[in-house]
């Protein structure tokens, strides 16, 4: 079996960040989010992964290498634009040949990875496997209709009026039976070839297409409030440890990481929290469920339930939270300027301003 992982989508939800940064890239725990997915690749014994790229290829291809890293042979694929996921299965027929292959999205995280998953289209050997969860707006995604015995009988992608609010989590499973499929799709009113179609096409030619609700955690990291949830579950699970150097005037609660190189003078930090190699935070509070990128200095301020891309610098403001910080970011306090009032007043009115 091999691994299509899909990395050339441009990530508008994640603007402005996504102007310069792939969105596969953007660190969940001060890791990229690509990452994840393919170690889960990897933890699933497949070796050989094609990686979809588009415009961010020479980002991507910096950060991940040949993949030897994950313990992985990737071949980069290069999608033109992000004309659909289906599309990204039609440029990699080559890559793929006849053989069994998963597609996994590059910007969706799934807790416990995919192992049991492989294993169990390895056993079945469905034309199809996919795997749907709940959510609460199934609007934003590709939705699954089941029968009363849990049978797929439809697909529709980003519906108006939901038929369920089972969404499609993005990791497929699928045998070589999708590439005819795929050849003969037409592009969707997206301008699309969408994979709920191909999926669709399946299960119209009789072709066995199995589903199974995951009861794990899945997330669509498409957005700031998704990226940092999954943040925040990821630093659920970290373990503390010091690297780097930590003054006697400085309190660290609950499970903090602080790598090499990373200073913490006269600060509070409150965990989960990972602090970067090089990061200095100094005189400030960092709160619970913050990722501070490698490089990054925090001085005279508050910072809690964020991200922080590396190098960013945070000085004398109050109190941040729920952010997302881009790299090489400066944040600092504005000018004081007079406080003034600039009024237009109709005739005969009576205005009350506080001194």
């Amino acid at each position: 079996m091999k691994a299509l992982v899909l990395a050339g989508g441009s990530g508008t939800r994640l603007r402005p960040i996504t102007y310069t940064s792939a969105k596969q890239l953007v660190p969940v725990a001060n890791k990229p989010v690509l990452f994840y997915g393919l170690e889960a690749v990897a933890a699933a014994g497949i070796a050989e992964v094609g990686l979809v790229v588009g415009d961010t290829q020479a980002e991507i291809e910096a950060a991940v290498g040949d993949g030897s890293a994950f313990g992985l042979r990737v071949t980069y694929l290069r999608q033109e634009a992000p004309l659909g996921l289906a599309h990204g299965v039609l440029i990699a027929r080559e890559f793929l040949g006849d053989e069994d292959f998963v597609m996994y999205l590059g910007d969706n995280f799934v807790v416990g990875g995919i192992t049991d998953l492989v294993d169990k289209f390895t056993r079945e050997r469905p034309a199809a496997q996919i795997m749907l969860t709940k959510v609460s707006d199934p609007r934003r995604f590709g939705v699954a209709e089941l029968d009363a015995e849990g049978r797929l009988i439809g697909l529709e992608e980003k519906p108006a009026r939901p038929k369920s609010d089972l969404a499609l989590a993005g990791v497929y499973l699928f045998s070589p039976a999708v590439h005819e499929v795929v050849a003969r799709l037409k592009p969707s009113r997206r301008g699309e070839l969408e994979i709920i179609d191909a999926i669709q096409g399946l299960v119209d030619r009789g072709l066995r297409v199995e589903s199974s609700v995951i009861s794990g955690y899945w997330k669509d990291t498409g957005n700031v409030t998704d990226m940092l949830e999954v943040n925040r579950l990821v630093l659920e699970s970290v373990e503390s440890h010091v690297r780097g150097h930590v003054d006697a005037a400085s309190e660290l609660v609950g499970r903090v990481v602080v790598e090499h190189g990373a200073v913490v003078e006269r600060s509070r930090v409150v965990g989960p929290v990972v602090i970067g190699a090089g990061a200095a935070i100094v005189d400030s509070y960092v709160g619970p469920f913050t990722s501070i990128g490698a490089g990054c200095r925090i001085t005279g301020s508050e910072i809690e339930y964020s991200i922080v891309l590396p190098r960013a610098s945070i000085a004398g403001v109050g109190r941040i939270e729920s952010s997302l910080i881009g790299h090489d970011v400066e944040v600092t306090p504005a000018p004081h300027t007079p406080r003034a009032h600039r009024l237009v007043l109709g005739d005969h009115s009576k205005v009350q301003i506080s001194s």
